[in-house]
């Protein structure tokens, strides 16, 4: 599969070391708004073609499909130009900025009858179906704690008073939306869609009105679920799903690093369930994506529409009681 990227940052490098392992990835095409930043890109991948239009991109026929790994902002138009133009389409995680965007990006992909998914590697690593497969040891499920906690780099430049595009709401940047959405995905995929939910979180000022930090708690008939992000400090404590036999610890969620389950009616027993797994796990998702591709098909049955909509919807909600409002929500 001939593969056009959009963003040369490091997620873009990591898709493409992924790419290395997967016999039907190809890098055909780069693109960047300058010449130089395309060429210099492409050229430490030795490819020949690149793009200054991305007009232009979506209509050639050097590319099957493209990988859009750009501000969040622009998930949405590039994904529907893509679509229009019956190019496959992996998009990085968040898929759109909020709800509206991504029903339109959905309706485009149905009506051109072309492949999109949104790139959330949790679901494709091999230990979260052992997680799944596994839940039925905890016994009745009554809480869960799922975080993913990382001090971001560029905000010791924030707090300088630089203000990289991480900490831009223009962008549809911030905590929710970059990493806040990986232990968001884990519960919804895990447990499905809540009754109610709770958010609150902590808006930078410089940031004019990006989060850095926050909490949704979600629940459910018999249980409920808290989930943790931040961008302004770091978390070493793993996630917990806790039943009325035992619970199951997950080791950094987004990676699925280590799985273990808790017997508390065997003396608190600790079973490691970790299933082996490549150090980038990109290239499981990326593999899915080819192989739905040379199949025909045109939606994951994995990372499917409907659970892609229920997590946004979900982040729509909490960004509404945390006060997150980006520029793409008041479009239209």
């Amino acid at each position: 599969m001939r593969f056009g990227i959009i963003g040369t940052n490091w997620i873009t490098d990591k898709l493409i070391d992924a790419g290395k392992g997967i016999e039907d990835f190809e890098l055909a095409a780069v693109y960047s708004r300058k010449e130089e930043t395309a060429r210099a890109f492409a050229d430490k991948y030795e490819v020949d073609t690149i793009f200054t239009d991305l007009g232009k991109m979506a209509e050639s026929d050097k590319i099957d499909g493209v990988y859009i790994a750009s501000p969040n902002s622009f998930h949405s138009s590039q994904s529907i130009m893509f679509l229009k133009n019956k190019k496959a389409v992996l998009c990085e995680k968040p898929a759109t900025s909020n709800s509206r965007e991504l029903e339109e990006v959905i309706k485009t992909a149905e009506e051109n009858d072309t492949l999109y998914m949104e790139a959330m590697k949790i679901p494709f690593i091999p230990t979260y179906n052992v997680l799944k497969e596994n839940l039925y040891r905890v016994g009745t499920i009554r809480k869960a704690v799922l975080g993913y906690c990382q001090y971001s780099s560029r905000y010791e430049d924030y707090k300088k008073g630089d203000i990289k595009n991480a900490f831009k709401p223009e962008f549809s940047n911030g905590a929710l939306m970059d990493i806040g959405v990986y232990p968001l995905f884990l519960a919804i995929s895990m447990f499905g869609n809540p009754e109610n939910i709770n958010a609150g979180g902590l808006i930078l000022e410089k940031g004019k009105g990006i989060d850095a930090q926050g909490n949704i708690n979600m629940y459910y008939k018999d249980m409920d679920v808290t989930v943790l992000f931040s961008k302004i400090s770091d978390s070493f404590v793993p996630s917990e799903i806790m039943g009325e036999k035992g619970s199951l610890i997950i080791e950094h969620p987004s990676e699925m690093d280590k799985l273990y389950f808790i017997d508390r009616k065997n003396k608190n027993e600790k079973i490691d369930l970790t299933v082996q797994a490549k150090e980038n796990r990109m290239y499981y998702e990326l593999k899915h994506f080819i192989e739905l591709f040379n199949e025909g098909k045109k939606e994951s049955p994995v990372n499917n529409f409907a659970l892609m909509q229920t997590v946004m919807k979900i982040m729509d909600e909490a960004r509404k009681k945390i006060g997150i409002i980006f520029p793409a929500d008041k479009i239209k």
